[in-house]
């Protein structure tokens, strides 16, 4: 597989959430059963050891990151066997340079192709201090650049620092999480005006996902109109719902080749939004985003819980209400049919 290439085509990457019991210890069976519905999805790809995993799991009482790792690695590989395709697996890489050089060394012993890089234990640091990281773990596995919400626990990268980022050799892409149309464009912009094209942009912009898609993102450079686009997402909120996801996304691949927006697509861009704000909680500053993720698997049969590492973390006061509201509202948007179809299978 050309990683470039098929980082290009654009494609549904979840981010996958972690799957505890009644007593909060992982279980396996669940967690296969997750992989093995977003590999029978259709998804282009699968992000591992991420926010939505939970990073606790990398705390030594949990023990948790390699585990998680080398199952999702295996069950992936077992469900292509049955029907091969390009697909990328994307490990999540934390900390500071020593650490995230060893959670890079033991990704791609797993056979995890690339790696998110998240830049949340440098918040006080320079630019120069964060580029040197990102080329020493960019010298181990190809990387994805992480512009992650302060609010998520990321910090405010200008476009100084996208500007040099994309100057790095190994980078393959970059998920774009700020929530925030200027931070966006400033990421944009600086890609735009790096002139590198073989860099993926996908989107993280879970509270505007259908918009980031269909945008194209025009600056004038060196006396030129250069132009790119977002061709896919690396998200959270594709972690349920995801066949659905699927579909959304090559409805909107086929759209952006017509002369004029149906203005219909708004309405969905509306309606998936309503949906996240639901799912991650964005009336509670996001603090019930992974329960709610959860919830709607454990409605579905697919985790036994909605418990999380952390057990301060749970749903918000109404949040499982707004987001039985939203089901109900979008029934097209969700996977009820296709989860309760394939459910005891994926448990076996």
């Amino acid at each position: 597989m050309d990683l470039r290439q098929h980082l290009h085509a654009g494609h549904v990457i979840p981010a996958q959430p972690l799957a505890l019991d009644a007593a909060r210890k992982f279980s396996e069976r669940h967690q296969r059963a997750i992989t093995r519905y977003y590999v029978a999805a259709g998804v282009g790809g699968l992000a591992v050891g991420v926010h939505s995993t939970q990073f606790e799991i990398r705390e030594p009482q949990h023990g948790l990151f390699q585990p998680v790792l080398e199952l999702a690695s295996r069950t992936i590989d077992e469900e292509l066997a049955k029907a091969p395709r390009p697909f990328i697996k994307i490990s999540g890489i934390c900390g500071r340079t020593d650490q995230a050089v060893r959670e890079a060394e033991l990704a791609k012993s797993l056979g995890y192709q690339a790696g998110l890089l998240s830049l949340a234990a440098f918040k006080a640091d320079n630019v120069d201090a964060m580029i040197a990281h990102c080329r020493a773990v960019g010298e181990i596995i190809p990387i994805v650049g992480f512009y992650l919400q302060p609010s998520a626990g990321g910090r405010l990268l200008g476009y100084s620092f996208w500007r040099r980022f994309a100057e790095i050799p190994n980078v393959v892409a970059i998920k774009l999480a700020p929530f925030n149309r200027y931070q966006t464009i400033d990421v944009m912009r600086a890609l735009a005006e790096s002139g590198r094209e073989d860099i993926a942009l996908y989107t993280g912009n879970d509270d505007s996902i259908v918009v980031d898609l269909f945008t194209p993102f025009t600056f004038e450079h060196a006396g030129k109109k250069v132009t790119r686009r977002i061709v896919g997402g690396l998200l959270g909120h594709w972690g349920v719902w995801t066949r659905s996801a699927v579909q959304l996304l090559e409805e909107i691949k086929r759209a952006r080749t017509s002369a004029a927006l149906d203005v219909r697509w708004l309405e969905r861009a509306i309606a998936v939004t309503d949906m996240n704000a639901a799912l991650f909680d964005a009336a509670n500053g996001y603090r019930g985003c992974i329960p709610g993720i959860l919830e709607v698997l454990r409605r579905g049969g697919l985790v036994p819980t909605v418990h999380c590492l952390n057990p301060h973390e749970v749903l918000s006061p109404g949040q499982a209400e707004e987001l039985t509201r939203v089901a109900r509202a979008y029934p097209e948007l969700t996977d009820d049919a296709f989860v309760a179809a394939n459910r005891e299978q994926w448990l076996s």
